[in-house]
């Protein structure tokens, strides 16, 4: 089925349904014209076998609600069905022919392939590809995409880095300047006349687009296969390049860099790089989101009697912290503007843990104090609350 049949005909009427018809209405309609007029039930009746024929396309179009929505679509775009009459010529009004505006008409009264206006409406609206009848223009190709990867160290993540990436890829060959043929005069492939595409087919006036198997999807042949890329007009190529990676970044995260990958073909856009980013373990600092982390050991005494304490950050000057009396082990504080970078320029937190530490070791003076220390406290027992919260539970 032509395009320009598939807009003009009228798949309600032929059902005998109102537009807004439910999919039940249309499906009981179809049923019952089908009985009607089938083959069967009317031997050697031409009409009624052209009848059953044209009932059974509008209920492959009515009866499937994407193809249905197509159909409304396009009716509604080229005013249900045909150009209405304008001002012109001696009646006041002229006609159009739909052949034309679909770029002509194929034997059998099929329209031709798309090759420009409104033919590109419904190329794109009824994904169907250029068929032979499109003209020879050959189609630009998108460059493929790239993936590498960078090990970054822990500070380079957060700050952000400029990297040296050496990538491997397909370019134009440089030896048949990207035509593929030796002499630099490829020939238009007969095929799919230079579009790369070939239509297929696929029922109820549809049709699918695959790439063309004669020309590999390129739309020319190599009368003469050049001897680097063998006709393709691809050949590998390598480059360094200079990628900025954001600070802030994080392990394993993958950033896209539009337009870095291989270049295209035949004016076609440049493909993407992907860089997959791995991070560096810190012997200090440790990360959580937009903040960084640390643990900080303090003293008994400085736990238990309060103290300020230095801390170190990462790739800047300690910040001093205050430790409140009687802090406990394991007590998180929060030091501001510290951590790594966010995306808006800002800067997360560093996260202070404290951690009690144990002595190994003692001097005397140190012992003698210690054991003055459990004497004075001999009566307090810490566990007491844990023994009641165990007998209640």
């Amino acid at each position: 089925m032509s395009t320009k049949d598939f807009v003009e005909k009228d798949y309600y009427k032929v059902l005998g349904v109102q537009k807004d018809a439910t999919e039940a209405e249309i499906k009981k309609a179809y049923r019952k014209l089908a009985r009607e007029f089938h083959p069967d039930a009317n031997k050697g009746d031409a009409s009624a076998e052209a009848r059953f024929k044209e009932i059974s396309e509008a209920n492959d179009i009515l009866g499937d609600a994407k193809k249905r929505k197509e159909y409304d679509e396009a009716r509604a775009l080229f005013g249900n069905g045909g150009f209405r009459p304008g001002p012109g010529g001696a009646g006041g009004s002229f006609n159009f022919d739909l052949g034309d505006l679909f770029g002509g008409s194929q034997p059998g009264g099929a329209a031709g392939g798309f090759g420009g206006g409104l033919g590109d409406v419904f190329g794109g609206l009824f994904n169907r590809g250029a068929g032979p009848g499109a003209g020879t223009r050959t189609q630009p190709r998108r460059g493929q995409d790239i993936e590498s990867e960078v090990t970054l160290s822990f500070t380079e993540a957060v700050d952000g880095a400029t990297v040296p990436l050496r990538m491997s890829s397909q370019a134009p060959c440089k030896a048949c300047s990207g035509t593929g043929d030796k002499n630099g005069t490829p020939r238009v492939c007969p095929t799919c006349v230079g579009t790369g595409q070939v239509s297929r087919g696929s029922g109820g006036g549809f049709s699918l687009t695959d790439p063309c198997a004669d020309c590999k999807g390129r739309g020319l042949i190599a009368e003469t296969p050049c001897e680097v890329c063998k006709g393709s007009g691809r050949a590998r190529s390598s480059r360094t390049m200079q990628v900025r990676i954001p600070a802030g970044v994080s392990n394993g995260q993958r950033i896209r860099l539009r337009g870095k990958g291989a270049p295209g073909e035949r004016g076609g856009p440049a493909g993407d790089l992907y860089v997959v980013v791995h991070v560096d373990s810190h012997p200090v600092f440790g990360r959580k989101d937009d903040n960084l982390t640390v643990t900080v050991p303090v003293t008994f005494a400085e736990a238990a009697l309060g103290a300020e304490i230095k801390v170190p950050t990462l790739n800047g000057p300690s910040v001093t912290l205050k430790l409140p009396p009687g802090t406990p082990n394991g007590r998180t504080m929060r030091a501001r503007g510290k951590g790594a970078v966010r995306k808006d320029g800002t800067r997360g937190d560093l996260l202070v843990t404290v951690e009690v530490a144990v002595p190994t070791e003692l001097s005397d003076k140190a012992r003698e104090a210690l054991e003055m220390y459990r004497e004075a406290t001999e009566s307090e027992d810490p566990r007491t609350a844990l023994f009641e919260s165990a007998k209640g539970a």
